[in-house]
């Protein structure tokens, strides 16, 4: 008689059982699916045998169209074809590049999220994305017969909270369980590391159709650790394509154009800049609305003349990443290439110029991504060993405010995520009942100089002298990076949390400008911190002098109540004039502090005999002291 197998020890009742999960590279111009089959990553393919799919959504008047579909649309109804979506991910209008032509028309405009115009209303960017996740989602039920069990979605590195955020719910629109959200060269990284089992530190270079992301990370012994992040959320091969098509429009004298004509010119840019990363020269040739013809020969020397400045700009995050991880460029190992941009020859030229050596590209750079994607959601599933650990960062500090407009880090820059950090402050007044924590992003010593990312209050704390009570403020970043705090009251148990959900985020830009003002302010930022520091201290001291005065004042003599009331006198004027310099301001006001204390020195004494005499008063001394 066989043998019937129930189940392994140790195992489920359904021992061979496979998760089926999934990677999405949702990117800029295209986006892929992948999963691992029979132990091998792989990239499915849609039913014409596409592993490149089109991130482009067609609102028609009756018909919702994604991918291939919706990119035969792109010149004929570019209004309602909405391409390069991402960049607009967790962004405001503020954020729009004043420079760069949109063929579709924004709705009206705010500080509120991107919105665009179509045929079918107004469409936000997490609700377009949702919309190509679901295209994904279904070419994954086709391809493996169902349902994945969860998926893991990259991201830029830089992406902020509102970002990824923004993505997070874009998978849970579609139905997606969103596993994790990786950051783009860590999956890369993923990629290479798993397969060739090496040790070392790596520099991935990602550029991509509407970003660039350079990570340095070091793989040792199966632990994946981000040192450094960098990069830039407004450079992609989209740029690339807008040069070639201002050089077109300068060099072809064309002005006031249709969005039809707007849309084909860029299309056709597009392709002229793919295919002179194998030509020597290519024809360029469009017909306009007005059918005037346009006929140009764009040779490689030429377009790599015209975007030379825009090679130059991806060198330096790819820099500022190496002193941020305080290497130089001899001490990478090797050199990742990610993304479809990295296949013109002038960015490869470049990059191996800048190390001395070529990079690696033997993982096809559109699917590298996809594929660490893969690798990691199949290991989230539990289909394989997590014999790794995968280390990230968080590219700014999160902090709390304190008394006087100071900032109190949490959680430093560079920080390793998924991480949790807490620290425990304590009340200002007597009696406090509440206490509100502005939650503050960025690297300066005073609250104005850095970002606010959300505020809530902690209520219900019991009435205490000032000082006594014990407030904990806990900090926690999960492994997509998305930010919660709560405060919680030691004694009572009473808490409040918020998620961290601004509206819009910060690009890469305004992050650096961050880090570069934090350097330059350094020295003013600590004199700033020890002056509101000594002042927070000045103040709690003048309020318990001025209660002690109400209690007491009879205890003093008139000379002792002119001292005090001078010493007093010195110290508010210090504080709130600050007709002192900066440099010294700080130890000035401790000065006075000292000065306010050697003059109620005798007061407190004072004070101490009043409140000794009023405890015994009644009692007989002796039989105190004989128990």
């Amino acid at each position: 008689m066989a043998l019937l197998q129930i189940a392994e020890p140790d195992m489920s009742g359904a021992p061979h059982q496979h998760n089926v999960a999934i990677g999405i590279d949702l990117g800029t111009t295209n986006s892929l699916v992948a999963t691992v089959k029979s132990g091998e990553a792989t990239v499915l393919c849609d039913n014409s045998g596409a592993k490149l799919i089109p991130s482009i959504v067609n609102y028609g008047s009756d018909k919702l169209s994604v991918g291939h579909e919706a990119l035969k649309l792109r010149v004929s109804d570019p209004a309602n074809t909405l391409v390069s979506i991402k960049r607009f991910m967790g962004r405001g209008f503020a954020d729009l590049d004043p420079d760069v032509v949109y063929p579709y028309k924004f709705a009206a405009k705010s500080d509120a999220n991107i919105q665009i115009n179509t045929r079918q209303g107004v469409k936000n960017p997490v609700a377009v994305s949702a919309d190509i996740l679901t295209h994904l989602r279904n070419l994954a039920v086709e391809s493996l017969g169902e349902e994945p069990a969860g998926v893991v979605i990259t991201v830029p590195a830089y992406f902020d909270d509102a970002q990824r955020q923004a993505t997070k719910y874009a998978g849970e629109i579609a139905g997606l369980n969103v596993l994790r959200l990786l950051n783009e060269p860590t999956a890369a990284a993923i990629a290479y590391g798993l397969d060739n089992k090496q040790d070392g530190t790596f520099l991935v270079y990602d550029l991509g159709g509407g970003t660039l992301d350079v990570s340095i990370l070091r793989l040792n012994q199966g632990v994946f650790e981000v040192l450094s992040v960098s990069g830039d959320t407004q450079l992609g091969g989209d740029d690339f394509d807008h040069r070639l098509y201002c050089y077109i429009l300068e060099k072809s004298n064309l002005s006031q154009l249709t969005d039809e004509d707007t849309a084909q010119l860029l299309t056709r840019a597009k392709l002229v800049k793919e295919q002179l990363a194998d030509k020597e020269k290519v024809a360029f040739s469009a017909v306009l609305s007005n059918k005037r013809i346009v006929n140009l020969t764009i040779t490689r020397a030429e377009y790599e003349t015209i975007v030379k400045y825009l090679v130059q700009k991806t060198l330096l995050p790819l820099k500022k990443a190496l002193r941020d991880a305080k290497l130089d460029k001899e001490q990478i190992d090797e050199v990742i290439m990610v993304g479809g941009s990295t296949r013109m020859l002038a960015i490869r030229q470049a990059v191996t110029e800048f190390f001395g050596r070529a990079p690696l590209t033997s993982i096809n750079p559109d699917e590298v991504v996809a594929i660490g994607a893969g690798i990691q959601a199949d290991i989230l599933v539990g289909n394989k060993k997590d014999d790794w650990l995968l280390l990230d960062v968080t590219p700014l500090s999160l902090g709390v405010e304190t008394m006087g407009g100071l900032v109190e880090k949490i959680i430093p820059r560079n920080s390793t995520i998924p991480v949790v950090r807490a620290q425990d402050f304590t009340t200002y007044k007597d009696g406090q009942t509440a206490m509100s924590v502005h939650v503050v992003q960025g690297e300066r010593e005073l609250v104005k100089d850095c970002r606010s990312l959300a505020k809530f209050t902690l209520r219900g704390i019991p009435p205490m002298v000032a000082g006594q009570a014990r407030i904990r403020i806990s900090y926690q970043i999960d492994a997509d990076g998305l930010l919660s705090v709560q405060a919680k009251e030691m004694t009572s148990g009473v808490a409040a949390h918020i998620e961290v959900k601004p509206s819009y985020g910060l690009n890469d830009e305004q992050i650096g400008e961050m880090l570069q003002a934090s350097i330059s302010h350094a020295g003013e930022d600590i004199q700033q911190r020890q002056y509101q520091e000594a002042v927070v201290d000045a103040r709690a001291i003048l309020d318990s002098v001025e209660k002690a005065l109400i209690a007491d004042a009879d205890l003093l003599d008139e000379v002792e109540l002119t001292q005090i009331n001078h010493a007093c006198m010195k110290l508010k004027i210090a504080i709130e004039q600050k007709a002192i310099e900066l440099d010294s301001a700080g130890e000035r006001v401790r000065q006075l502090v000292e000065g306010l204390n050697q003059a109620t020195d005798s007061f407190a004494a004072k004070r101490m005999d009043k409140a000794i005499n009023h405890a015994l008063a009644g009692k007989d001394v002796s039989a105190i002291m004989d128990n």
